[in-house]
């Protein structure tokens, strides 16, 4: 990534952020991360300043069951993974945090997922 998109990355990150903040109301944050292997998430309290549940790609429950970690797949399957730790954590409501990735591809299949799997936001 050369410097100029990463500038621009980060740019959208803390637009993304700052409209969060103002809308959280105390809710925990879900966050996203994708490389080009791998999908992480993680529920986040900024209040504690802590996670509380957290999945990706690399999970030992998913790994065996998916042919990669980068596809649309795989990405449900965490945000699915995600919702269940969540809900068991007394987890029901979160913020989707896109990070400053576009909600698209595999960003949106997290979300689908985690929806499908009970976690509102």
């Amino acid at each position: 990534m050369s410097t100029s998109a990463k500038k621009l990355f980060e740019r959208r990150r803390g637009r993304v952020r700052f409209a969060l903040r103002n809308k959280s109301r105390g809710r925990p944050r879900l966050s996203v991360f994708r490389s080009s292997k791998h999908i992480y998430a993680q529920l986040i309290d900024d209040v504690a300043g802590c996670t509380v549940v957290a999945a990706s790609t690399l999970d030992k429950e998913l790994r065996g069951s998916l042919k990669t970690g980068a596809d649309k797949a795989a990405a449900e399957a965490v945000g699915k993974l995600l919702a269940e730790r969540a809900v068991a954590a007394g987890v029901g409501k979160a913020v989707f945090d896109r990070g400053g990735y576009h909600f698209h591809g595999r960003v949106k299949a997290l979300a689908d997922g985690a929806r499908e799997g009970g976690l509102e936001f």
